[in-house]
């Protein structure tokens, strides 16, 4: 990475995958000047990943819908590198209730409901860093 560059982890979830919007969602990604795409799985995830991704919500209301929502399909699981990617992934994504996303975010364009909101991207830095061990331990 060059210095000024950030890598983030990049979640296409199991509705994405569903209603076949994953080569959208990456075209968005790689369009964007200066962002390149470094690691690429089509992966089911086990509770495990999922404890270890979601842990910190473990106990709330909204913990057993997401766990069994992220576990009901493959997801796309990337790493996106590039100047000020954490930022920007969140912003092309666009906030998680699709009808408060705008029109050209991929939640304004393909969202329906709050729980299922076809993207993940990390939200800092530090959750990247963490996020990253979790879903692709063998990168430096």
């Amino acid at each position: 990475m060059s210095t000024g560059s950030q890598r983030t982890l990049v979640l296409l979830k199991p509705d994405a995958v569903r209603r076949s919007l994953v080569g959208e969602i990456i075209s968005r990604i790689e369009r964007k000047a200066g962002w390149q795409i470094t690691a690429l799985e089509l992966r089911s995830l086990t509770q495990d990943v999922l404890e270890q991704h979601y842990g910190e919500h473990k106990g709330k209301p909204f913990y057993e819908p997401l766990v069994e929502f992220m576990s009901s399909g493959p997801v796309v699981a990337l790493v996106v590198e590039g100047e000020r990617v954490i930022e920007g992934v969140r912003t092309l994504a666009g906030p998680t209730d699709p009808i408060a996303a705008t029109p050209g975010s991929i939640r304004g364009d393909f969202g329906t409901i709050v729980r299922e909101n076809l993207i993940h991207a990390s939200d800092s830095e530090e959750s990247a860093e963490r996020e990253l061990k979790i879903f692709f331990p063998g990168l430096a």
